[in-house]
């Protein structure tokens, strides 16, 4: 690789051909005049080869002068551009959120009023991705899946009891009740593509030392959204873990089934992607969902 001349003779080269004069060139550098003209004199002995024509005044510049600047003018510019976009987002404080859907959807969502509220000035950019597909990159990240020992910053978020829920409409279909009910005869709404990393119904009975029911009639979806959609309109019961329906339950678009609670290690886990170097907006909007999730 050619090796480059110094950064010093390029900048007073770049300035004093963009603006015309030596002295205006010094003055956007904040060097003397003087300063300038040994800086251009370097970098023509370095080149081989004269930039400017003084043999007249005023001072005009060589070909190679012109074909120079000519490359100058794309590389500062690249530079200028990245350096004004940097610029830019840093004071527009902007932090990411990246979670699983069913959280992003029933809890989160919910909640953006009181957070946007909580902090005015900063743009709050959310990202939900569905059981299995590649973790995108968040400033607050929330995981679903088994606590990690090699994770100790991790924060747990709502509770660890899964419970089944149910419409009014789909138990009164049934002539059953939150009270009075039987699971081998309700529709089951599933996961089974996501079974390897949620609780659903086979490991939910397994906790409760029970057999899942011989012949159950259930309903498989790709993603919890769609899952609790179909549970609202009444197409069967569905695990809901503490805390991420709440808003549902406390409606009454959705009842929970009694007698039926699993407690399961499984659970949602926030973390912030660059750890105790987290910018303080980070730190206090991950805080802020700590707090709310654990009240």
């Amino acid at each position: 690789m050619e090796r480059l001349p110094p950064f010093s003779g390029l900048t007073a080269f770049y300035a004093a051909a963009r603006h015309g004069t030596l002295t205006a060139a010094a003055g956007e550098l904040n060097v003397s005049q003087p300063a300038i003209s040994r800086r251009i004199a370097a970098l023509e002995a370095d080149l081989g080869c004269a930039l400017f024509d003084r043999s007249r005044k005023p001072v005009r510049m060589t070909q190679q002068g012109r074909d120079l600047l000519q490359a100058l003018h794309g590389g500062f510019g690249q530079i200028e551009s990245a350096v004004t976009r940097l610029r830019a987002a840093a004071k527009a404080r902007v932090v990411t959120v990246t979670a699983p859907s069913g959280l992003v959807g029933f809890w989160l969502i919910p909640k953006l009023g009181e957070l946007e509220d909580a902090f005015p000035e900063v743009t709050i950019r959310i990202i939900s991705q569905e059981y299995g597909e590649a973790v995108r990159p968040g400033d607050v990240v929330i995981r679903f899946g088994l606590p990690e020992n090699e994770r100790p910053e991790e924060t747990r978020l709502l509770g660890d009891q899964v419970y089944p829920v149910a419409s009014p409409l789909y138990l009164s279909r049934r002539g059953m009740s939150a009270e009075t009910h039987d699971l081998a005869a309700m529709t089951l709404l599933t996961m089974e593509t996501a079974r390897s990393q949620w609780h659903d119904w086979p490991s939910w009975f397994k906790a409760a030392g029970e057999e899942m029911p011989d012949g159950a009639r259930v309903l498989d979806f790709s993603s919890y959204a769609m899952l609790v959609n179909a549970a609202l309109a009444g197409q069967g019961v569905c695990l809901c873990w503490d805390g991420v329906l709440d808003g549902f339950l406390e409606t009454g678009a959705m009842v929970r089934l009694e007698g039926h609670s699993e407690t399961s290690t499984r659970g949602y886990f926030l973390s912030l992607r660059d750890g105790d170097a987290a910018g303080r907006d980070v730190r206090a909007i991950g805080a802020w969902i700590v707090k709310k999730a654990t009240v």
